[in-house]
């Protein structure tokens, strides 16, 4: 699924939200949850109990954002447990930021702060 398309969807936004606020991420290989070396990461029942969907809604969103390359999962024993993946999908992000800002910067100074003319 494309990315933006993923990036589309209040619910997955705030599904990243939610990942994002245990410090649960995956760089360059690399495993870390805030000062440890591992990822934890947050099963279904633990991201459904900070937001108002459902176990299978939340199933369905984390298997778009995984596909999407937003998130990653780990299995232990039978649960899977999900964190933010900071691969290529963050690096094109970052990349249309960069542009954004760099085009922008131009525009609020003709146009002012608003870019409206």
């Amino acid at each position: 699924m494309p990315l933006f398309i993923a990036l589309g969807d209040e619910v997955r936004l705030t599904i990243i939200e939610v990942l994002a606020r245990t410090d649960s991420f995956q760089t360059e290989g690399l495993a870390y949850m805030g000062n440890q070396t591992a990822v934890r990461g947050m099963n279904v029942n633990e991201i459904t109990d900070r937001t108002s969907l459902s176990r299978p809604a939340i199933s369905h969103h984390l298997k778009i954002l995984k596909e999407a390359g937003l998130v990653s999962a780990r299995q232990e024993g039978t649960a899977n447990y999900y964190f933010l993946t900071f691969g290529e999908s963050t690096k094109k992000l970052c990349t249309l930021g960069q542009y954004l800002q760099n085009y922008m910067d131009p525009v609020q100074i003709i146009y002012g702060e608003s870019g409206n003319r």
